[in-house]
Parts: structure tokens; sequence; C-alpha cells
């Protein structure tokens, strides 16, 4: 039970619609909850407060007046009543009836149109997860229906995504995978565009692509990557992109291992990452602008080139830095090359 609490009594000029408008927009973001007017409660806490001593001190600046205040419950069942304030049931409730409404026109929609809706309503999704302070069984149940609802966005964006397989993931020998052709689903998304990116910088230099509009197009003796049935796709909890990395003895590579992370994530869920958002923002852009798959490469490159090298030095900042011989570099000479 939370005993520390925030109280934020806040007045302000009648003639200042537009500030107390700003204002009160602010207070919901945060998750504030009104006790009267002018008089909004929050659970203890660092940030929060310092969220709340901006705004009041923006009240100020308006000509009001503003009193922040940390406060606690005399009786339990005060306690329990505060609490009770913030249960995001309901709110929980108007976003699976959103997402239920939206359902029905997903199959409608050009990917580059999902790919904007899925956002916005994961940015809806994750505000209202910021401001649940006391979750509940309300947003256990919204995760679930937001998983079902985000796959059916994903296999609209990316028809034929490839179904996890069985088993292990060998280790090969790079040397055996020079100047091939290499073929995976057209209209890339992230886990094809992020793969064939790692192809052709750290597996085969000379790699040529194709693009199938279906996976039975894939011409024989191709190498086919991330449908059913490919030469490299899901394995166990790997997406093509880590399956690939395991194959040729990437793993090592702490930066690529980042990048592991943001493709896995954004293609079939699991811990945030940071810059997840702004790739996949990139990429939904780069898809509508450019003509085909060939130029969507070419351009989605340069980002995962600049992506690779801030978390090469974002690891250097972390860690004493090795010997530069032992030490991978993407424009040094590849593995491809040194096996």
């Amino acid at each position: 039970m939370n005993s520390a609490w925030l109280l934020l009594v806040v007045s302000l000029p009648t003639e200042s619609a537009t500030a107390r408008m700003r204002i009160w927009r602010s207070l919901k973001a945060l998750g504030c909850m009104a006790l009267r007017d002018g008089a909004y409660l929050l659970p203890a806490g660092t940030e929060r407060e310092q969220a709340l001593q901006e705004l009041a001190d923006e009240c100020t600046r308006e000509g009001g007046s503003a009193w922040l205040m940390a406060v606690s419950p005399r009786l339990s069942d005060e306690g329990r009543a505060y609490q009770q304030l913030f249960d995001r049931t309901e709110e929980y409730g108007e976003l699976r009836r959103t997402w239920k409404e939206a359902n029905r026109t997903l199959a409608a929609l050009a990917p580059p149109a999902l790919a904007r809706l899925q956002r916005k309503l994961r940015r809806e999704f994750d505000a209202l997860r910021a401001i649940d302070f006391f979750p509940g069984e309300a947003g256990v149940e919204a995760e679930a229906a937001w998983g079902d609802f985000d796959k059916r966005i994903q296999a609209l964006m990316s028809p034929d995504e490839p179904h996890e397989t069985k088993g292990h993931v060998p280790l090969l020998d790079t040397s055996q995978y020079q100047d091939r052709t290499w073929a995976t689903r057209h209209h890339l998304w992230v886990d094809r565009v992020a793969s064939a990116w790692l192809i052709r910088h750290f597996i085969d230099r000379k790699a040529k692509f194709r693009w199938l509009a279906k996976p039975s197009d894939c011409p024989k003796g191709a190498l086919g990557f991330d449908f059913d049935g490919a030469a490299f796709t899901h394995v166990g909890d790997r997406v093509t992109f880590e399956t690939l990395m395991a194959s040729f003895g990437l793993e090592d590579d702490p930066a690529l291992a980042r990048l592991a992370a943001m493709v896995h994530a954004l293609d079939v869920g699991g811990e945030p990452v940071p810059e997840a958002t702004g790739f996949e923002a990139v990429l939904a852009g780069a898809r509508e602008r450019l003509p085909d798959d060939d130029a969507l490469l070419a351009e989605m490159s340069t980002v995962l080139d600049s992506l690779y090298m801030h978390f090469q030095r974002d690891g250097q900042r972390k860690v004493a830095p090795r010997c530069p011989s032992t030490r991978r570099r993407l424009f040094s000479k590849s593995p491809a090359t040194s096996q």
C-alpha cells in the first residue's frame, strides 16, 4: 500500500484559458487524478515530483498560484481509496474497444498505413501503461489483447512471415557462402532488411539479392532467408537476423548483439529497445517513398551502418576498449574475407 503521495493545488486567472488547457493536459499525461477542481493527486516519486514542480512554477509564471505538498493518508482505508482513484480498468477497456474497431478495417489498409496505425495505437497503449501505477488484471488482459492485435497487423504488413522452427543452428564456414544469390520476400520489413544488411556487410560482400513475390518463386541454388523452408529463418526464439549471426559466428560482436535485440523486439516482440521506434518509423517512411527494394536496402543500410557505429561507440564508453587488432569494425576487413 502506497503511503506517500503528492498533492498539487493550483489556481489560474480566469483569463488564462490557453495556459489552463496546457497545464490540464500535462496533468492528465502525468496520470494525475483530480480530488476536486484544482487539486491533483499522484503517487510519490522523484520524477513525478519534479514534473509537478515544473507545472507549479508554470502556474506561478502565468499569474496564478500553486502549492505542491507531500501527503499521507491517516487510515489504511483512506490509502486504499486513494489507490482506487488510479484504477485504469475503464481506460484499458476503451483502448481495447478502439483496437476491436480498427481490426475491422485492417485488411483494407496498405502496409505504410498499417505501420502508421500500429505506431499510433502503440504510443497510446504505452502512454497508459506508463501511468498505470498499480497494475492489475485489466493491464494483463490488455497486454494479451495487444499482442494478438499487433500480430494481426504484422501478418498483414508481412505476408508469409516465417513460423518458428525447432532445432539447433550449426556453425557454418563463411568461405563457402561467397558471391551467392540470396532471396527473400519483397516489400522488405525489419528482419529482412536487417538480415540483408548483415549478409552484405559481414557474410558475403558480393551478395546479390532477389526479392520474391512469394516464397515459392525462390530460384534453385539461391540462399533463401526469412520465409518457411528457407536456408536461414526463425529457429527457436531466434529471428532470422539472429539465426544468421549464430550460423556465421557473429554473436560475440556486442554492437551486432544490440542490433539483434532491436530487430527481435520489432519483429516478434520482447524487451523494449530505445532505438526501435525510431528505426521502425524511418523504415516505414522509406517504404512509402522509395520505388523498389534495392533502393530501400541501400537507404536503410546507411541507417544500420550508423546504428552499428553508435552501438560500437556506446559500448566502448561503457567498457575498457579491447586491442584494436581484435575489435571487429564495420568498415574494416570483414569476416567473409578473413576466414
